[in-house]
């Protein structure tokens, strides 16, 4: 009873309405909580006996559009008096919906708040295996980190970044894919015409992480840097390869049947020696794990773990030959041999792949296939 009362005191709210709002919540019924939230005047940031808030309450549901409701009445991403410690990050976290997640974090959910027993939400989410869950949090930078860059500080003139590189440059920050043919597909038209300054922009915000202190992100810190060497490598495919657009040509360096793979392990492996930030726990792993040429995976997959959180056992059969995306269901329309992304993808395979097609398509047709 005690407890029941300190959660209406601390709201200013009945118990009774209290109540109905957990119970809709409960139930998933959307339309009664929206009736109820219009209803009310004040924040939805109560709590139950336990210390959860109705967003948590939402979070653990795993309810992307109830969540949301929430959020725009006002609810604190970040509140909860729940005694393991649990945000309601955590709880979407746990809930396997990486979506939602992404929703509370856009709303300014803390990615370094950590439970009763040190865990991020991030760390949770990957020891359930809701990869999707850990690939979000680990790779979300909110916007306004990039659109400081755009207005001159201190004895500044001029900004570090144009105003129209921000949106472009928060959305290549945002992607899932590090491969580095897939990132180089991401860079717009405006990014590509300004390379020098985009990867200028990605160091800068790099040492800006790591200064951060307690809410820094080693994890994001070394995405911003390696972004940074794709964007610098791609600027030197600039007057190496006139014949090709800067994205083609380096595609097509790295996808070369004789010496591509080669040039992609090398690259990564540089990327990773020059992180200016040599006490960090993810250089050193990376670094201990590439060491091992003979047992390593290769550097991409590497990296991927480091940036995505460590996955399953994948036969790779799923992913784009070009960009290693995952999950694709584009084929060859020709030997049906191999999957693609995209036409993009497969135009720039197409030098490769070539060969091989017309040999299986031979193949298929010896044997009576059609």
């Amino acid at each position: 009873m005690a407890k029941d009362n300190v959660m209406a005191k601390d709201s200013g709210l009945a118990k009774e309405t209290c109540d109905q709002v957990f119970e809709k919540i409960s139930k998933n019924d959307i339309e009664g909580l929206r009736t109820l939230l219009a209803d009310l005047r004040d924040k939805p940031d109560f709590h139950d006996e336990h210390g959860m808030s109705p967003l948590q309450h939402a979070a653990y549901k795993g309810n992307k559009q109830i969540c949301q409701m929430l959020i725009d009445q006002g609810a604190d991403v970040n509140a909860g008096k729940y005694e393991q410690g649990y945000t309601a990050l955590h709880f979407a976290a746990l809930s396997g919906n990486s979506e939602l997640c992404a929703i509370l974090l856009a709303a300014g959910a803390k990615s370094h708040a950590t439970n009763s027993i040190g865990r991020t939400a991030s760390q949770m989410a990957a020891f359930v295996g809701n990869h999707d869950c850990v690939a979000v949090i680990n790779n979300f930078m909110p916007k306004s980190e990039v659109e400081y860059l755009t207005v001159p500080h201190g004895l500044e003139t001029e900004p570090q970044l144009p105003p129209l590189l921000a949106t472009p440059l928060h959305n290549l920050i945002m992607q899932v894919n590090v491969h580095p043919i897939r990132v180089a597909l991401n860079l717009h038209k405006v990014l590509l015409d300004n390379l020098d300054v985009t990867k200028k922009a990605l160091h800068t915000l790099c040492e800006k992480e790591m200064k951060k202190g307690q809410g820094s992100s080693e994890v994001l810190a070394f995405k911003l840097h390696y972004l940074a060497c794709v964007v610098g490598e791609v600027a030197k495919h600039r007057q190496a390869d006139k014949q090709n657009d800067v994205v083609t040509a380096f595609a097509k360096t790295c996808l070369n049947p004789s010496r591509g793979e080669e040039y992609v392990e090398q690259f990564i492996r540089d990327c990773v020696r020059e992180f200016p930030f040599r006490d960090c726990t993810i250089f050193k792993q990376m670094l201990t794990t590439l060491a091992k040429r003979d047992t390593s995976p290769p550097g991409v997959v590497v990296i991927s773990n480091a940036i995505n959180g460590q996955r399953g056992f994948s036969d790779g059969s799923s992913q784009c030959v070009t960009c290693g995306q995952e999950k694709v269901i584009r084929k060859c329309s020709k030997c049906r041999a191999v999957q693609y992304c995209d036409r993009e993808c497969q135009r720039l395979h197409w030098f490769v792949h070539k060969k091989e097609c017309n040999r299986e398509t031979t193949n298929s047709n010896q044997n009576g296939v059609k």
